[in-house]
């Protein structure tokens, strides 16, 4: 076995080849760039190689760098997990020239199944279902224009070595049609070095569904079941999971054979993806083969019990699977959330910052319900804009699908994350919709439950009376800690009073408590009563509270008279007054926000692309205003209403951070 691997890459992906190399007694090499001198994997690794500034293509994606550090470690094999380098045939050929083993597949493997272009044709000769599609170069927007309607709308528009959902587009029209092409081709450059854009229709109504593959060197060639992977946003997975609550067996085993008919038609060798969309017939067709590891491989590794990394080490090592077909089944249930620096207040635009609390829940390996949480960051490290925004992957595991996404609310409602904007309560949100608990799952779910952007959680009745009792009894604990504090006057004792005014959710809600040495009962004005036992004492972060038999796991932030609660993807200013503070407080003015209608602000910190726009110019509702690229990703700023432009304050390559002004209107 290999003594020493490399692993040319960063983040959580890094951490997680570490892990495993770590377990298997393989020493390991980290990379990093001036922005990641401090980063877990740096600090996990047993070496650590400086290779260059923060941006990619000044480090992680420069074959040369690399190859340095192969060869000032001694290195006997590299494993490029995914992104950067991890589909880059030059790369594979280099440390094949160099005579070191590429923990992945051949390098005419890569350059097949790594243009889509390319793997579509070859797909279809092995007899794998295909989307109709323009498989041809495209050279203008003029004739990504003329190719979308031949194929009629909608079409999908993508980088031919795209992949992470950079550089693709959903047009509808010929408008779209043309403004995609030319983002998608800058994406494209920017992100692969390769700018070059291919169209098919976009099949509606879809499920995205992929196969896990896994083959050695010997002929043998294996599929580990599917991943749901349909909760995705701007083309980039949110949740997914595994099996899918939607294939029947037979449907399993035909997407498992063509995707193994595909690998052999390629040679390819190591773990594997091959994605399809399927439709509600359980009619599938192929989008691409990933020849690398994907993020979210670890829910596989939870229903199968196979360790994926390991498996493609010991086949890049030249070791003959010890697993056939029929030894993969499917034990369980497994999803996977995938935490983002990203605010989803504002339409889920990158977040980056340093991360003042991150306190994610106790990982657990065994029993009825298994928690993982596959991080690269860690509390006071710092979120880069240089890199992708995914900090983290939280999966859990349970016996039935229910019982995996009950375990997944209890995980995200325990995961503390502070400094920065994140999506917790967004995924939090999910895994309660009606909708996802039922299956009935399309890759249009986000933007047809959430077409004007996440706004929050609204608890129902039940649940807000349970966190409104939880929070009286957790005031009811504070307010007797201060009546205990030292250096009081004498003769003057304060009394912890019995009735209080709970408001949350612009609902005020009067209550009683009764306590004792096993906890409170808070009874509502109707006479109903919530039983509340908690071990919380003031200062606790986390709350976890036993309302009437119900668990709840409440983030917990003080404020004037109250707290910052924060459950089941809900964040709530919950205030606990006396009957007479409620009376005043129900008299005070509300604080209105600054009117910034007539200025059109940087939603998020990135780099001005251009400007669409000059003074005086009158624009029109959903006219493109600017281009802000944050995170590799290009965001077109567009026009809310009817307007002049009387000021720009910003142009090409300035760097903003955000809600700075971009436009001024009058």
């Amino acid at each position: 076995m290999f003594k020493k691997i490399l692993i040319a890459n960063r983040g959580e992906i890094a951490c997680r080849v570490i892990k495993t190399a770590r377990k298997m007694g393989i020493a390991t090499v980290a990379v990093y760039s001036d922005a990641d001198a401090q980063a877990l994997h740096v600090q996990m690794a047993d070496e650590a190689v400086h290779i260059g500034p923060a941006p990619a293509n000044q480090s992680y994606i420069v074959i040369d760098k690399i190859m340095d550090a192969i060869r000032q470690t001694g290195a006997e094999a590299v494993h490029p997990g995914y992104g950067f380098l991890s589909e880059n045939k030059l790369f594979a050929e280099a440390l094949e020239k160099e005579g070191v083993a590429f923990i992945g597949p051949p390098a005419s493997a890569i350059e097949q199944m790594g243009d889509k272009i390319t793997s579509k044709k070859i797909a279809q000769e092995a007899g794998v279902s295909t989307v109709p599609g323009y498989m041809g170069l495209i050279e203008d927007a003029d004739e990504a224009v003329k190719i979308s309607t031949e194929i009629g709308y909608p079409v999908m528009i993508k980088a031919s070595a795209g992949g992470g959902g950079k550089g693709m587009r959903i047009a509808w029209n010929d408008q779209e049609a043309r403004e995609g092409f030319q983002s998608s081709k800058n994406e494209a450059a920017n992100s692969f070095g390769d700018d070059r854009i291919f169209i098919e229709k976009f099949v509606t109504q879809p499920r995205h569904i992929e196969i896990q593959v896994l083959a050695d060197a010997h002929g043998n060639c294996i599929y580990l079941n599917e991943r749901e992977c349909s909760i995705q946003r701007r083309n980039q997975k949110v949740i997914e999971e595994a099996p899918s609550p939607f294939l029947d067996e037979a449907t399993r085993q035909a997407m498992g054979q063509q995707s193994c008919d595909l690998a052999r038609a390629v040679g390819y060798t190591s773990a594997g993806t091959v994605e399809f969309i399927v439709d509600g017939e359980r009619n599938f067709y192929f989008l691409e083969m990933n020849t690398r590891l994907q993020v979210e491989h670890p829910v596989t590794e939870l229903i199968t019990g196979v360790d994926l990394v390991e498996q493609m080490i010991r086949v890049a090592y030249g070791e003959t699977l010890t697993l056939a077909q029929e030894d993969i089944g499917i034990n369980g249930w497994a999803m996977e959330s995938r935490l983002y620096a990203e605010d989803p207040y504002r339409n889920f635009l990158p977040s980056i910052g340093r991360l003042t609390r991150y306190r994610p829940p106790a990982e657990v390996d065994t029993g009825p319900r298994i928690v993982r949480n596959d991080t690269g960051v860690y509390e006071g490290g710092e979120i880069s804009m240089y890199y992708d925004p995914m900090i983290a992957k939280l999966c859990t595991w349970g016996a039935t699908r229910e019982e995996a996404i009950d375990g997944m609310r209890d995980a995200l409602d325990g995961f503390e994350v502070e400094g920065i904007g994140h999506n917790l309560p967004f995924c939090a949100a999910v895994m309660d919709h009606p909708r996802f608990v039922s299956g009935e799952i399309t890759t249009a779910f986000i933007a047809e439950e959430y077409p004007e952007g996440f706004e929050g959680v609204t608890l129902g009745e039940t649940s807000l009376r349970r966190v409104a009792a939880a929070a009286a009894a957790m005031h009811r604990v504070a307010e007797i800690r201060r009546t205990r504090v030292s250096g009081r006057m004498d003769n003057h004792e304060r009394k912890v009073g019995t009735d209080w005014v709970v408001s949350a959710q612009g609902v005020s809600m009067p209550v009683t408590i009764a306590a004792d040495r096993e906890g409170s009962t808070v009874t509502f004005e109707d006479g109903t009563a919530i039983r509340v036992a908690s071990g919380w004492t003031p200062g606790d972060t986390l709350a976890h509270i036993d309302a009437d038999g119900t668990a709840l796991t409440l983030k917990v932030g003080k404020i004037t008279q109250g707290f910052r609660m924060r459950y089941r993807g809900a964040d709530l200013k919950v205030h606990v007054r006396s009957p007479r503070q409620a009376e005043l407080a129900a008299l005070m003015p509300e604080k209105l926000p600054p009117d910034t209608s007539k200025m059109l602000l940087c939603p998020m910190p990135g780099l001005v692309v251009k400007i669409d726009v000059e003074v005086g110019d009158e624009v029109q509702e959903g006219q493109a205003l600017c281009t802000v690229e944050a995170m590799k990703m290009e965001n077109i700023l567009r026009a809310e209403k009817r307007a002049v432009v009387s000021k720009i304050n910003a142009g090409p390559g300035d760097s903003l951070a955000v809600d700075e002004v971009i436009l001024e209107f009058e």
